[in-house]
């Protein structure tokens, strides 16, 4: 009789310039079944993300150099990958800005090992990755019988195959794998244009109401804006 074969554990990026934190966070996720990869400053994380395509990224905003707000900024051109800050900073406007720039989540330094943990479980099951950390190659299921099949870049309202351009597909994609929550504009912006470091926001309206009217035509579920913040999916 054969067995199926083991999981492959997720892949996480822990950004930090302490080198003791890293370590404790590493052997931490290590414990939990995560594979970690390591980086201590800015540059060095931006470098291992584009190596090592992980499933999460833990990141420290107060770092020499290119800091976290840096680093937010330049995944967020090529990646929707879930991102969780870790901050000293008891000020809440540096977390708004983290926030804004594109994290999904952040954690007050010090932290406890298990809320550590449970953010990371929850940012994932957001995120929506497989369980051998490749963010393309899964399908996204959605309200109203969407189905979005990344590696196969294509979308499915019930038995219905739209015809979406690239940047519809991006924009969809984004939107669909956060389960309903609002995804602000720059994150959309990021996520539809992934090559340009400073997408133009007046891009982002056309785009979205063509994928909107194709979707509508179809029966699928629908962008809806956030006044001020950026856009979610409906459920129907």
């Amino acid at each position: 009789m054969s067995t199926a074969a083991p999981a492959t554990p997720l892949a996480i990026l822990v950004v930090d310039d302490d080198p003791a934190l890293v370590g404790a966070i590493s052997a931490l996720l290590t414990a939990a079944d995560y594979t970690v990869h390591a980086a201590y400053n800015g540059v060095e994380a931006v470098d291992v993300f584009d190596a090592k395509r992980p499933a999460l990224v833990l990141l420290d905003l107060a770092m020499p150099g290119r800091d976290g707000l840096n680093v937010i900024h330049e995944i967020r051109t090529r990646s929707a990958t879930p991102i969780i800050v870790l901050t000293g900073e008891a000020d809440e406007t540096a977390k708004v800005d983290a926030l804004d720039a594109g994290a999904d989540d952040y954690v007050t330094k010090p932290f406890g090992r298990q809320e550590l943990l449970a953010r990371v479980r929850a940012a994932l099951r957001r995120g929506g990755e497989p369980s051998d950390g490749s963010a393309r190659d899964r399908t996204i299921v959605g309200a109203a019988g969407l189905r979005i099949d990344i590696s196969r870049h294509e979308v499915h309202v019930g038995t219905r195959l739209l015809a979406l351009t690239k940047t519809e597909f991006n924009i969809l994609e984004a939107l669909a794998s956060v389960k309903g929550r609002v995804v602000t504009q720059q994150r959309l912006l990021a996520a539809a244009w992934p090559n340009k470091a400073t997408p133009d926001p007046l891009l982002l309206k056309p785009h979205v109401a063509r994928l909107r009217s194709k979707l509508e035509e179809a029966g699928g579920p629908l962008p809806e804006s956030v006044r001020g913040v950026g856009y979610r999916l409906g459920a129907s």
